[in-house]
């Protein structure tokens, strides 16, 4: 697993193995995160964005964010093994001072600082978690009035107060642009 483009192009992040601890983990691979940003880059995406990366498993995706322009991602996990392979990654890329690693569980965030341009939301497939964590983000302020979702799944997704935006099927992942409401 690697960083595809920007400023960190081709920087290898560490991941898990078959057999460790965390290999429940399911980083986004580098074939879907590229497509993925061409479609985020229609949207003048990540550049200047504040990101919110749930779920956010080895840190991939704000990663990704971060070495394509984003100013400032804040990372979500409550899982150790994850929580130390997003510590990893940020040192290895030097952007520790970009960054803010919260240790919550993604359905009980608490009170934003800012709110976000962008969201990664990533949650473990078929245990319905999205939906919990996006209101989450939606009531304590994450998400900016004209925040762009992202959200990864087994199949594409819908919730009340969020607009489709667009929707993507590769292999098995879906993934679904949304907007919030007024």
């Amino acid at each position: 697993m690697r960083i595809i483009a920007g400023q960190h192009r081709g920087l290898a992040l560490a991941s898990v193995g078959k057999g460790d601890a965390g290999a429940h983990l399911r980083p986004t691979p580098d074939r879907v995160r590229e497509s993925l940003f061409n479609v985020l880059m229609g949207y003048g995406l990540p550049h200047g964005a504040r990101v919110l990366d749930l779920f956010a498993g080895t840190g991939a995706l704000g990663l990704e964010a971060l070495s394509r322009g984003a100013v400032q991602v804040t990372f979500v996990d409550n899982g150790r093994t994850a929580q130390r392979l997003i510590r990893e990654n940020l040192a290895k890329a030097r952007r520790t001072g970009d960054a803010t690693l919260l240790t919550c569980a993604a359905d009980r965030l608490p009170a934003a600082p800012a709110p976000c341009d962008l969201v990664f939301l990533d949650p473990p497939y078929g245990k319905a978690l999205g939906a919990a964590a996006l209101q989450s983000a939606k009531a304590q302020g994450w998400l900016a009035p004209d925040a762009l979702i992202v959200w990864e799944d087994s199949a594409p997704q819908a919730l009340a107060g969020f607009t489709p935006q667009d929707q993507r099927r590769y292999g098995d992942t879906h993934i679904t642009l949304l907007t919030p409401d007024a």
